[in-house]
């Protein structure tokens, strides 16, 4: 930040950068705790406790890109795999809270996307967690209003909404932004592209009052956009190698790696077994990950947000690691992340273990694996 600018400019940036834990902003409670009296989360009689634990607490977003969290509590892949051990689960809605529920123990494992993982690993100096495995790709879109925006170029001068400063899509977005040689402050959002952090949950609202004209977002949000009459102006997968991005990685506490491998081991058998399901039942999984979004959050999706939102996102057991480490330098363009060092955050051996056992490819680690 330069040092000429006013001193309450700079004490109201400093405390911007102070306030993002994990590179966002809010940081919500504890998430609400799903139901786990459903008959696909009942123990199954004659079965074992896992490391002798009576539970595992799991915890995920209420996204569809958290398809394999869904999809594995709702047809009861994790209750089964773990046996007489409990599974339990807690629902997200950002990021931070989540890092902090795994750090006091609240969680053990959970579902998450990149820039909360990275942070949560750099801000506890590489002590707190560990990402054990891949859940999705992709389901990323840039969403714009048709009568103001009809090209790239028309951004210029617009206002595009984010989830959160310093969020997954936030770094992207002014990636993307500062690769078009467009100049935007980090911290304000302001520039040649107005930046408007702005909740998934009201972006639609925002977008049907004009306030914005666009937004990059993750799915369903970018598919309600589109259902409200917004235009695809094109997918985040594009413009990376293969067209894949990491957008949903698993974590665990290293204290819980260390003490239960077997539970976690459980838990990644369970995950890849889920995935499998998902890639060979694509309408019957897409179901019943909108069946568990209604028992989570009392609301199922619309078939015109469902369909598309779902054909968007890939499910996968490869943690795809650099672009994870891709990312990361993105925050660091931005100005949101000093150089991380993201040795040792990866610690693939219990899912290569897994993913041999049931005769798939085993995944790399980007040379960023633990010793």
């Amino acid at each position: 930040m330069p040092a000429t600018l006013p001193p309450s400019r700079l004490r109201r940036g400093m405390a911007a950068l102070t306030a993002l834990p994990l590179l966002a902003l809010t940081a919500c409670g504890y998430g609400s705790q799903a139901k786990d009296d459903t008959p696909a989360q009942k123990v199954a009689a004659g079965t074992e406790k896992v490391d002798g634990l009576d539970s595992v607490k799991i915890g995920y977003f209420g996204n569809l890109t958290h398809a394999t969290a869904l999809v594995g509590v709702q047809k009861g892949f994790f209750q089964k795999s773990l046996g007489a051990t409990r599974a339990k689960y807690q629902i997200f809605n950002a990021g931070p809270s989540e890092i902090e529920a795994l750090t006091s123990g609240s969680v053990d494992i959970g579902w998450i996307g990149p820039s909360p993982a990275i942070n949560g690993y750099t801000k506890s100096d590489g002590k707190s967690l560990r990402i054990i495995g891949g859940s999705a790709s992709g389901g990323v879109r840039l969403v714009v209003n048709p009568k103001k925006i009809a090209s790239l170029k028309d951004l210029k001068g617009k206002k595009i909404a984010t989830p959160q400063l310093g969020n997954t899509q936030d770094v992207a977005f002014l990636n993307w932004i500062a690769d078009q040689g467009w100049k935007v402050d980090a911290l304000s959002g302001k520039g040649d592209v107005s930046v408007v952090r702005t909740d998934n949950k009201i972006t639609p609202d925002a977008y049907k009052s004009g306030s914005i004209d666009g937004a990059w977002v993750p799915e369903p949000t970018a598919s309600k956009l589109v259902a409200e009459g917004g235009k695809v102006l094109f997918d985040e997968s594009t413009l990376w190698p293969d067209n894949k991005f990491v957008i949903t990685n698993i974590i665990v506490s290293q204290t819980f790696l260390k003490e239960h491998p077997k539970a976690v081991e459980a838990v990644l058998t369970a995950s890849v077994e889920t995935n499998k399901w998902i890639n060979a039942h694509p309408d019957e999984a897409k179901a019943a990950a909108n069946k568990q979004l209604e028992a989570d959050s009392g609301k199922a999706l619309p078939t015109n947000v469902l369909d598309p939102a779902w054909k968007s996102i890939q499910i996968t057991d490869d943690p795809l690691a650099s672009t994870l480490n891709t990312e990361a330098q993105h925050a660091v363009k931005a100005g949101l992340l000093k150089s991380p060092k993201l040795d040792g955050i990866y610690d693939l051996t219990l899912l290569n273990k897994v993913l041999k056992a049931a005769g798939e490819n085993t995944v790399g680690d980007a040379g960023l694996g633990a010793d």
